[in-house]
């Protein structure tokens, strides 16, 4: 059985690399690299950690189209359990057009798709109870599940006795701590990017973002900071601060979806609090250093060797 249920978002990307500029009419701009990938804040988890040897299971929804079948197939060729991915007759795959620029950088058009679908119903709480962790990715592009479905959620998934961890998806909106706040009580590790972090809270101040988040009951809050590394605060707990490693960056696209692979790899290892944002850290920059999600990790030794060797930043 699966030690991780990763249950969320499950995105195809199409990414083209190095894009500068629309072209004007119907002009052509050369590109040296398009690739696709798996990705999505559930999906691209679930791959990582299958690379690393953990047992997973992801939980979504595709559509009954050829980008559905290149995630389920794709995603089990990493030998992540797709047994729970429901296909969705009604809506097409979820999918995004990521045009990467040279510093790694990337605006993304979106199509929610099949992901709007997902539901409470959609949970294998067989599964979910012979698990250790559950990670929910995608909060705020799940309307299915926003708000007091996600709330039900987790706390049935706390009642089971798993650790939970949770990642955003989200751009700026008036209602983001209404619609997710009653479902951080039951959130043990929150891990968004700084940007999305502040988003919901109203600020830009990282003190008074990880004060916002303590107050709505998370247990841990790790704020992860692209260049600048991971701040760490468990709540009642000072905050502690750890670099981030000295890369070049190639696409930025599943920095944080590898985190959390290398995080919850380290939960399920025994490591500590640092040490398994340590080894988050180490998967996040090698996903960096190319191009996709799926970019980087080769295994769990491979990340292990990159985090004892590879410099940090000052």
């Amino acid at each position: 059985m699966p030690k991780v249920v990763s249950f969320g978002a499950h995105i195809a990307d199409a990414l083209g690399w190095p894009f500068t500029a629309v072209p004007d009419g119907q002009h052509l701009a050369m590109l040296e690299k398009i690739k696709f990938t798996v990705a999505g804040t559930a999906a691209a988890p679930s791959v990582n950690l299958a690379k690393m040897g953990v047992a997973v299971a992801t939980v979504g929804r595709i559509g009954d189209d050829a980008i559905g079948e290149f995630i389920r197939t794709t995603m089990a060729g990493y030998g992540v359990d797709t047994t729970h991915l429901v296909t969705d007759p009604e809506r097409q795959t979820s999918s995004s057009l990521l045009p990467i620029r040279r510093d790694g950088s990337r605006p993304a058009l979106h199509v929610i798709g099949a992901n709007a679908a997902l539901c409470e119903d959609d949970v294998p709480w067989d599964v979910v109870a012979q698990a250790k962790v559950f990670h929910l990715g995608g909060a705020f592009i799940l309307p299915g599940i926003d708000g007091a479905p996600m709330a039900r959620i987790l706390r049935r998934v706390k009642e089971l006795g798993l650790v939970t961890t949770m990642d955003f998806l989200m751009s700026p909106r008036p209602d983001a701590a209404e619609l997710i706040g009653p479902s951080l009580q039951y959130v043990d590790y929150l891990m968004p990017n700084i940007e999305e972090a502040g988003w919901l809270a109203g600020t830009e101040e990282r003190d008074a973002i990880v004060t916002f988040l303590h107050d709505l009951g998370v247990g841990c809050t790790v704020l992860t900071m692209g260049g600048d590394g991971v701040s760490l605060a468990p709540r009642g707990e000072m905050e502690v601060l750890l670099p981030a490693y000295d890369i070049d960056v190639i696409d930025t696209t599943g920095c944080g979806d590898a985190f959390t692979s290398g995080f919850v790899s380290g939960l399920l290892d025994g490591l500590d609090l640092a040490g398994s944002a340590e080894r988050g850290l180490a998967c996040g920059s090698l996903v960096a250093t190319g191009l996709g999600s799926d970019a980087g990790i080769i295994d769990l030794p491979q990340v292990e060797q990159f985090r004892s060797t590879h410099p940090r930043r000052n």
